[in-house]
């Protein structure tokens, strides 16, 4: 395994470009670097959602501009975390131009570091991370929490389907932008 230490940080500009779906699938293969409480962990990204903006219905952009999402209509490489069904924090990567309202679902992480097996699945990766509604805003380009340029898995180990728990999102329910390496036994549901 790669030495951590010598990996890159993600630039801002990876995140900014303008295809959120593209930034997902780069995404799978990433590392996730946490510090909190005197402690780092780290996790390898397998499994993401790509929510592209305010026409996208599954999007929480597609409320509008609101104190939740004010995040996701800022500059790319922030963290947007929110809490869902009163207990479970979900953390997205902000991409896209300013404006665009468009983030990166981080789904499921393999263990590297210090973390837990159970990260499968938004919640419980936030959870065995130590993410939680604090890190709402968080600079990803910094030093507390940010993701390492490790080798994005190859096209032919990246699988695309359509996201989970989103019945709500009319014709957006089947687009296939939930990207996840193939036969990861981290992966959430398949």
């Amino acid at each position: 395994m790669t030495n951590l230490s010598d990996v890159p940080v993600i630039t801002r500009e990876f995140y900014a470009n303008s295809d959120c779906a593209w930034v997902a699938q780069q995404l799978v293969g990433k590392t996730i670097v946490v510090h909190k409480q005197g402690q780092i962990k780290a996790a390898r990204i397998v499994e993401t959602e790509a929510y592209l903006g305010p026409h996208d219905l599954a999007a929480h952009s597609s409320k509008g501009l609101t104190a939740r999402t004010q995040v996701m209509f800022g500059e790319a490489g922030y963290a947007y975390v929110y809490l869902i069904y009163g207990m479970h924090h979900c953390m997205n990567v902000v991409t896209g131009p300013v404006g665009s309202g468009s983030a990166v679902l981080l789904r499921a992480v393999e263990p590297i570091l210090n973390v837990g097996v159970n990260t499968n699945g938004p919640g419980r990766l936030c959870k065995a991370l130590g993410i939680d509604k604090s890190d709402y805003g968080e600079d990803l380009c910094g030093d507390r929490i940010y993701l390492l340029d490790t080798p994005s898995v190859s096209s032919n180990q990246l699988v695309a389907c359509p996201r989970v728990g989103i019945d709500y999102a009319a014709d957006w329910v089947m687009k296939p932008l939930r990207f996840y390496e193939k036969e990861n036994r981290f992966v959430s549901r398949k």
